[in-house]
């Protein structure tokens, strides 16, 4: 049905209709080249720009963990032709007390660093939550520790543990107790190492928690406090569930970080570092992996070092999938 066109109310013809515009969307040119040149614009460029990211993980990232798998079926030594020995370097670490008690020492400064830091951590973050004066400075100030080089922390602290002049010692005779020795004796080393460790990350998760706790609704701290509840019964009963997506990720990451631990007890045992000490009190499994590779040549072994430790990191990401997917199960029932 033709519609029909109104003249003007002095009988004139009507204006004709302006030309018709192009529409937001671009339609495919004409012809076959610049057809096929427009097709490949829109499906390939898109990949050329992310193809950067790929190629810089394939080179540093992908190819590494392969190799490193490879060799570790293989007797690879400094210098040597790899030759084919399956799992048995598997089997050896398994044999191996010296792979055992790196494990051990991993686990137990892990434990010994991860618990106090963070505690210290939401007790921080409880703090800075409410209004305090010179508030932004005390959240730059927690920070500083995390932004000081491992290796000007450790030197310091290793001089506050020293046995014959350090601070903490001197301390301890004060209060009438005798010299410890922070190095030579298993759990002493470890404790230092785990102060060290708490100090730098201390600071870093209580800014998680403080911004995981700005997000907490303020209607449940009123609703709380209107029924009675004190500071620390609002903190245990609408803080910490409000945030237990959060603790329960700097529980992991500082799981992870203390299975990559390296720095803190290589710098701090000095020139017996590499090992863990002269009894290998403190050796992790990091300085387990490069005394392996890098000091008796065993690149074998070194890989299967390493793709063990890439095992337990899998395990622990696995089990905060497991938790948060009970956790989401569980609020969602």
């Amino acid at each position: 049905m033709a519609t029909s066109v109104r003249a003007r109310p002095d009988g004139s013809p009507p204006p004709p209709a302006p030309p018709s515009t192009p529409g937001p969307h671009r339609r495919a040119p004409s012809g076959g080249l610049r057809s096929t040149l427009y097709r490949w614009d829109l499906k390939a460029v898109p990949y050329v720009f992310v193809a950067p990211f790929f190629l810089t993980f394939a080179t540093f990232g992908l190819f590494p963990l392969i190799y490193t798998g490879w060799l570790s079926l293989h007797r690879v030594e400094l210098g040597g032709d790899a030759r084919w020995k399956g799992l048995e370097n598997y089997t050896d670490l398994a044999t191996s007390e010296f792979f055992w008690n790196a494990l051990f020492n991993t686990f137990t400064i892990g434990v010994i660093s991860t618990v106090p830091q963070l505690l210290m951590a939401l007790g921080l973050a409880h703090l800075l939550n409410y209004k305090l004066r010179g508030r932004g400075f005390f959240r730059v100030a927690i920070l500083a520790p995390y932004a000081t080089s491992i290796a000007a922390a450790t030197l310091v602290f290793a001089q506050l543990f020293n046995t014959d002049y350090g601070l903490i010692n001197t301390f301890l005779d004060v209060a009438g107790f005798g010299p410890v020795d922070w190095e030579a004796s298993r759990w002493p080393a470890q404790i230092a190492i785990s102060t060290i460790v708490t100090w730098r990350w201390t600071g870093y998760n209580a800014l998680i928690y403080l911004a995981a706790m700005q997000a907490v609704p303020q209607d449940l701290y009123e609703a709380a406090s209107l029924d009675g509840a004190s500071r620390w019964r609002q903190f245990l009963s609408v803080t910490i569930p409000s945030i237990r997506p959060t603790i329960l990720f700097t529980i992991v990451v500082s799981g992870i970080g203390a299975t990559q631990l390296f720095g803190e007890p290589m710098l701090y045992g000095g020139s017996v570092g590499i090992s863990g000490g002269s009894g290998n009190q403190f050796q992790t499994l990091s300085l387990l992996m490069y005394e392996k590779g890098w000091v008796t040549g065993a690149l074998g072994q070194a890989s299967a070092i390493a793709w063990v430790m890439l095992l337990l990191l899998l395990i622990v990401g696995g089990v905060q999938a497991l938790v948060s997917r009970h956790q989401r199960e569980k609020l969602g029932g």
